[in-house]
């Protein structure tokens, strides 16, 4: 069995990003870098429902706020998102504390 390493060090977003950068990849989800920036900053900040969340995502990756209702939709179908208590939320399944370190792993099984 082969045993790969590797070290990603960041703040809590990239961190985020990162993590549904390789759960997109490996669940051939082909998700856009914006969407994966949009989970990423949903997931830090708890919900996206908010007005002043969507205008910081905005204002952060420099997009508008119909674009992120799309984005919102696409997700929701995909039920990476998902209405809790009238917020849209990241799945709770995927969430994870991206302010503490974690460690990921994936075992790929031959045949």
């Amino acid at each position: 069995m082969l045993l790969q390493r590797i070290v990603c060090n960041g703040d809590e977003f990239k961190l985020a990003e990162k993590y549904y950068e390789i759960l997109s990849c490996i669940n051939s989800l082909n998700l856009t870098e914006r969407e994966i920036q949009l989970i990423a900053f949903t997931a830090i900040k708890g919900n996206i429902s908010y007005n002043t969340h969507k205008e910081e995502f905005c204002k952060k990756h420099s997009s508008t706020s119909p674009t992120i209702n799309n984005m919102i939709s696409k997700l929701k179908k995909q039920h990476l998102f998902v209405k809790e208590n009238g917020k849209i939320k990241i799945n709770p399944s995927i969430v994870l504390d991206f302010t503490k370190d974690f460690v990921l792993q994936i075992k790929m099984l031959h045949g």
